[in-house]
């Protein structure tokens, strides 16, 4: 779904250059979960857009279902690839059927009745209800954003969701009822997911795969239990430290994955 190869980005600031990404590799198969993760600075975000087509790289290819992501640019662009964005970027003065039916008004080829009954099915389909459509964004509780953002990211069908620390913001339980919506979603709908997350409960719950940005490249590119073997200062730290070891506390083997000492 998703081919980077030898991926640079070069930052111009106070005329001087910085390297955020050198060289940088990744593949992403189709139906994969996959977890961006890194220390501040990394270019997770940076990748994110890149891959989006909001920012260009300075050099090197981003294909994205087989096509050049340049090529991904104007309105046939929302059916190849939706987006959660962090604190769900709603339009404050569009209501939450509005907000869901936006890229299909922008599109201009739907008569009205039909987008106002495709964004009420995808309303459903996150979990809320008819009775919510007319409701502002200031009206909702933060999980109920992200539900109407995924709603809006879901609208074309894309078969690539990306996804910008879906659950940061959100108490608990929250979080736990919306991994289980995303994960019923990607089974029913059968996406591709990329996603940046600091959260290891959200990586855990979702992810079949994890790519590590470190030393402007990925470091370490499997399935979370490939990459929590690998050596790496970062990677030890972030998935075998002490948080590290509360979230894999409760998961099948993990005393293995672990060990003893580090448990």
């Amino acid at each position: 779904m998703v081919e980077i190869r030898k991926l640079w980005t070069v930052f111009h600031a106070g005329g001087s250059d910085y390297v955020i990404h050198q060289d940088l590799d990744l593949t992403i198969a189709r139906g994969q979960v996959l977890a961006l993760v890194g220390g501040s600075g990394s270019g997770k975000t940076t990748l994110l857009r890149q891959i989006l087509g909001l920012e260009t790289p300075t050099r090197g290819t981003i294909l994205v279902a087989g096509q050049p992501v340049a090529q991904l640019g104007g309105k046939g662009a929302t059916s190849r690839v939706g987006m959660l964005f962090q604190h769900g970027a709603l339009f404050s003065a569009f209501n939450v059927l509005e907000n869901i039916a936006f890229a299909l008004r922008e599109l201009k080829t739907l008569p009205p009745d039909l987008i106002h009954d495709a964004a009420l099915v995808k309303l459903q389909m996150v979990g809320l209800e008819a009775r919510d459509a007319y409701k502002m964004p200031a009206d909702l509780s933060g999980g109920m954003v992200k539900r109407v953002a995924l709603a809006r990211a879901l609208v074309m069908d894309p078969p690539l969701l990306m996804l910008d620390e879906p659950t940061a913001g959100l108490d608990p339980e929250s979080a736990d009822g919306f991994c289980a919506l995303l994960r019923s979603l990607c089974q029913e709908l059968e996406l591709t997911v990329v996603m940046v997350t600091h959260d290891l409960d959200t990586l855990h719950e979702l992810c079949s795969h994890v790519a590590v940005l470190a030393e402007q490249r990925v470091i370490a590119d499997g399935t979370p239990e490939q990459v929590m073997q690998h050596p790496h200062p970062f990677i030890q730290h972030f998935f075998l430290g002490e948080r590290g070891a509360r979230a894999m506390g409760q998961l099948p083997g993990a005393a293995l994955l672990i060990g003893p000492n580090k448990v």
